[in-house]
């Protein structure tokens, strides 16, 4: 259990125990369905207060090998269908934040160095054996190549960097070939979920497809 690499259940835990909860786990049940499919990347996009982020913590809660959350879903609608305990706690799962990243630096490429050296540090710890690079994708590549294993991405706020940094298409298109990089066509994504306010869209040379639930 890392913090960025199959991080606990936390968040979650507090969201069931307030005095106001709504169930949205069947979710889940959705994407149980895409997981290892062609259409494993989805994109969440709708305003703020609309949850997105506790939907993020609630798929954590679920998938992430470093907790162990039956007892959170045992009362949940999801519990009674059939793929909930073939996935429960089974996945290897990256849980980032880019706001936070964002908060914490100065610059689009400050900000990936500080992703960059924090998931590394995580894969290192979990993955020593097999780690001799020093960046995340080579690293993402060696874990698959020598251990087959797979990872489910969690990006939570990935749009904030078009909302920072309205006017600097350099600083977009940094990030935007970072996220290609990171998660187009790499057999080490099991699923990729990203929520945010904008929908994806065409920037710059740059082309993405969106995809709703």
């Amino acid at each position: 259990m890392g913090i960025y690499l199959n991080p606990d259940s936390d968040r979650y835990e507090r969201l069931c125990n307030s005095p106001i909860f709504v169930d949205k786990s069947l979710l889940i049940k959705y994407t149980n369905q895409i997981i290892n499919t062609e259409n494993n990347c989805i994109c969440v996009s709708r305003p703020r207060r609309f949850g997105k982020s506790t939907d993020a913590n609630m798929l954590v809660a679920y998938y992430s090998k470093g907790t162990n959350s039956k007892d959170l879903f045992n009362t949940l609608n999801i519990n009674h269908y059939p793929s909930f305990l073939e996935h429960l706690n089974k996945h290897n799962m990256i849980h980032l934040n880019i706001q936070d990243f964002l908060s914490t630096t100065n610059s689009i490429d400050e900000m990936l160095v500080k992703i960059n050296r924090m998931i590394l540090k995580d894969l290192k710890f979990e993955f020593k054996d097999v780690i001799t690079e020093t960046g995340i994708i080579d690293a993402f590549n060696e874990v698959y190549a020598y251990t087959k294993n797979k990872f489910i991405f969690i990006i939570d706020e990935w749009d904030c960097i078009f909302r920072e940094f309205k006017e600097d298409k350099t600083a977009q298109e940094t990030y935007l070939d970072f996220l290609r990089s990171l998660l187009k066509d790499k057999n080490y994504i099991e699923m990729c979920y990203m929520t945010g306010i904008l929908p994806i869209k065409k920037y710059g040379t740059h082309r993405e497809r969106r995809s709703n639930i």
